[in-house]
C-alpha cells in the first residue's frame, strides 16, 4: 500500500471514530422538585421524561446544589463550587462576578473530542463580560437568557431583555412560551446539523422556576387541583414534558436518537414557597436537607447495558461533566473534583464516590445552607440549613403544610448528623448519640475548609443598568 494510500485509510479510521461517539444531550429542569415528575407521582402528566427514565436508569442518590448557580457551575466546571467562589446564593443581574475563565467548561472538552456544542436555555455563570459567556465557553451557538426570573412570555428581567441569539438581543420572541421557543431551537439546530459530527446540547430550560407562568391548555390538563399555583406549577411541568417530547422525535427524524444519550436532571431541589414538590424527602431548594440536594434525574441512551432500573450509586453534579467526557470517548482532567461513572452506571456496578460536599459557605448569612457533608451513609450538617424545613405533601388542595424558618444562625451550631442509607428522610437525628462520628466528619470538614474560596458575590454594580445597553442585559460592563 502506497504512503497516499496509506493516508487516505488512516483519515477514513479517524472520520469513522469520530461519527461513532455519541451524540449527547444534557437537559437540565430548572426547580423540578423530587415528586414532581410522572415516574414517581402519578398525578403528573410526564410521557415523554417517563418513557425515557423508565427505559432508561433512574438515579436515586444523584446529588445536586441547593441553587441554580452553584450547580451549574458543577455541571460545567467539574468543580465543588465552594473551591470556585460560586458557593453563595446564585448570581444576581447586576454582580460583576462569572466563573473564573481558568476553568475549562465541559463544551470545550467536547470540541477537542470534534463534537458540534449548542446551548439553548439559562445561563446564570455569570455575564458581566462577553469573556464568561457561552460562545466564549466553548458553545458553537447560544440563543437564551443570563440570568434568572425572566417572564416566559415577555422575556424580560425588572422591565428589560434578557434573551439573547448569539450575542444579540432577541426582540422578536414577545409573547411566545419559552418551553416552545427552546424546543423549537434545539428542533432546528437538530435538523441543520451534519451527521459527519458528533452533537452535544446543553439544554437548560427556563422552565419551571417562577414567575408561575404556562398556557391556559396545560393549566385546564389539571382540573382536579384546587390550589391555582400548585396547577399552573403541574401545567409548567408537562409543557415542559412537550418540550422533551419534541427534542426526541426530532432527534429520531434526523437519524440520530440510536446514537444519542440522554442525561436529564433537575439544578436543585423544588421551591416548596413556589409550588414543588419533594415528598418524602425533607425540604427543598435554599436547603441542604434532602429534598433540596437530591436531584430528580434519569440518563437514557446508547452505551448503556443495564437499562430499566434505578441505580443508587452516590452520585455529584461534579461528576457529570467527566462522566459525560468518557462516555464520548474521551479522557476527564485529573485536576477537577468531578469522578466519571460511566462505566459504574453503564454496567450498574457501585459508585466509586464516598463522599462529597453539600455546601460551604463561609459568607454570614448563609441562606442556602451553611456547612454539610456526606461521608458514606452518614451526613453531618453544621449551622443553619437553610428554609423551608417539613415533609409536605403536594399542595393540591391546602394552601401549606410547612413551616418557614426565618432566623438564620451564623456558625457552625446546631449539628445535625442523619444515617441517610437508613433514614433518607431525615427524621431521626443521631448528633447526640454518635458523638465520635460527628467529630470524625467535622475533621473531615474542616480538611475541605483548608481549600475553600470565599464566595465571590460582590454588591450590585450599577454599570450593569440595560438602560445603558439600549434596554436589554448586556455584558461589556466589568
Amino acid at each position: 500500500m502506497g504512503e497516499t494510500n496509506i493516508l487516505v485509510f488512516l483519515l477514513v479510521l479517524v472520520s469513522c471514530a469520530a461519527t461513532q461517539r455519541p451524540n449527547i444531550v444534557f437537559i437540565v429542569a430548572d426547580d423540578l422538585g423530587w415528586n414532581d415528575v410522572g415516574f414517581r407521582n402519578p398525578n403528573m402528566k410526564t410521557p415523554n421524561i417517563d418513557k425515557l427514565a423508565t427505559e432508561g436508569i433512574i438515579f436515586e442518590s444523584a446529588y445536586v446544589q441547593p441553587y441554580c448557580s452553584p450547580s451549574r457551575t458543577a455541571f460545567m466546571s467539574g468543580m465543588f463550587p465552594f473551591k470556585v467562589g460560586m458557593q453563595h446564593i446564585v448570581i444576581s443581574d447586576s454582580q460583576a462576578a462569572c466563573v473564573p475563565l481558568n476553568y475549562t467548561f465541559l463544551p470545550q472538552e467536547l470540541k477537542k473530542l470534534g463534537y458540534a456544542t449548542h446551548m439553548v436555555g439559562k445561563w446564570h455563570l455569570g455575564f458581566c463580560k462577553w469573556e464568561c459567556t457561552p460562545t466564549y465557553r466553548g458553545f458553537d451557538t447560544f440563543f437564551g437568557y443570563y440570568n434568572a426570573q425572566e417572564g416566559y412570555f415577555n422575556h424580560s428581567l425588572g422591565g428589560y431583555l434578557d434573551y439573547r441569539d448569539n450575542k444579540l438581543p432577541a426582540w422578536d420572541y414577545k409573547g411566545e412560551y419559552s418551553a416552545y421557543t427552546f424546543a423549537q431551537k434545539a428542533v432546528d439546530i437538530i435538523h441543520e446539523h451534519n451527521v459527519s459530527q458528533p452533537l452535544f446540547m446543553y439544554l437548560p430550560y427556563q422552565s419551571v422556576h417562577d414567575p408561575m407562568e404556562v398556557p391556559v391548555e396545560y393549566f385546564n390538563m389539571y382540573p382536579n387541583v384546587m390550589n391555582q399555583g400548585r396547577r399552573t406549577y403541574s401545567g409548567m411541568v408537562t409543557a415542559l414534558d412537550d418540550a422533551v417530547g419534541n427534542v426526541t422525535m426530532a432527534l429520531k427524524e434526523k437519524g440520530l436518537f440510536e446514537n444519542t444519550l440522554i442525561l436529564f436532571t433537575a439544578d436543585n431541589g423544588g421551591p416548596i414557597t413556589s409550588y414543588a414538590n419533594n415528598w418524602p424527602l425533607r425540604g427543598g431548594k435554599h436547603t441542604i436537607w434532602e429534598g433540596g440536594t437530591r436531584g430528580a434525574s434519569f440518563m437514557y441512551g446508547t452505551g448503556l447495558k443495564k437499562t430499566k432500573t434505578t441505580y443508587n450509586g452516590m452520585m455529584h453534579a461534579v461528576d457529570w461533566k467527566p462522566t459525560l467526557v468518557t462516555a464520548a470517548g474521551g479522557t476527564p482532567e485529573m485536576s477537577i473534583d468531578g469522578i466519571s461513572h460511566w462505566e459504574s452506571i453503564r454496567n450498574g456496578l457501585p459508585s466509586s464516590r464516598t463522599e462529597f460536599i453539600y455546601n460551604l459557605d463561609n459568607f454570614e448569612p448563609a441562606i442556602e445552607g451553611h456547612a454539610g457533608i456526606r461521608v458514606g451513609d452518614y451526613k453531618l450538617i453544621m449551622g443553619y440549613p437553610g428554609g423551608p424545613d417539613g415533609w409536605p405533601e403536594p399542595m393540591n388542595r391546602t394552601e401549606r403544610d410547612f413551616y418557614i424558618t426565618t432566623i438564620y444562625v451564623e456558625g457552625d451550631s446546631p449539628v445535625h448528623l442523619y444515617n441517610i442509607r437508613d433514614d433518607p428522610t431525615e427524621h431521626n437525628d443521631l448528633a447526640q448519640k454518635m458523638p465520635d462520628i460527628v467529630n470524625k466528619l467535622k475533621a473531615r470538614m474542616d480538611d475541605y475548609r483548608k481549600q475553600m474560596v470565599p464566595a465571590d458575590y460582590p454588591p450590585a454594580d450599577p454599570a450593569a443598568n440595560p438602560k445603558n445597553f439600549g434596554n436589554a442585559w448586556t455584558p461589556g460592563w466589568c
